[in-house]
């Protein structure tokens, strides 16, 4: 685990990655604790007062406030059970600054009308980064 968290800031400090943090019940043995898939469209990018979200980590908060909290999904996206959790929401953008996610998927994320492909990683009952990718 110290070497995959020694590569992985090697890798930050190289890259410039956007990186994350949260808290979670269970945790699995390599670290992964879940990953899911969400669509972000059009609802995704508007805060529930309607104002224009321009950062990555606020556009994927609000993908899943939109389907934890507020019902409002896009068709398949997948559910997780890690950000049902408030508290877990509002530690993303600290999450997200631990992990990764390249420049181009937070352009793509920010004009929206894309796949992401998230993974939660922690430990000791903790979530601690996140990696964000986008697909087709």
């Amino acid at each position: 685990m110290k070497k995959l968290l020694l590569i992985l800031c090697a890798t930050v400090a190289t890259t410039g990655s956007v990186h994350a943090q949260a808290r979670v019940t269970a945790t699995h043995r390599n670290g992964l604790i879940e990953s899911y898939r969400a669509y972000i469209g059009q609802a995704d990018l508007f805060n529930s007062n309607g104002v224009r979200l321009t950062q990555p980590w606020q556009i994927i908060r609000q993908d899943r406030a939109n389907f934890h909290q507020y019902g409002v999904r896009d068709r398949d996206d997948e559910s997780d059970s890690f950000f049902g959790d408030p508290v877990n929401r509002q530690a993303l953008e600290q999450m997200l600054r631990n992990g990764t996610m390249t420049r181009d998927a937070a352009n793509m994320i920010v004009r929206g009308n894309v796949w992401i492909d998230v993974d939660i990683y922690g430990g000791q009952g903790t979530g601690r980064w996140i990696d964000v990718s986008v697909s087709d």
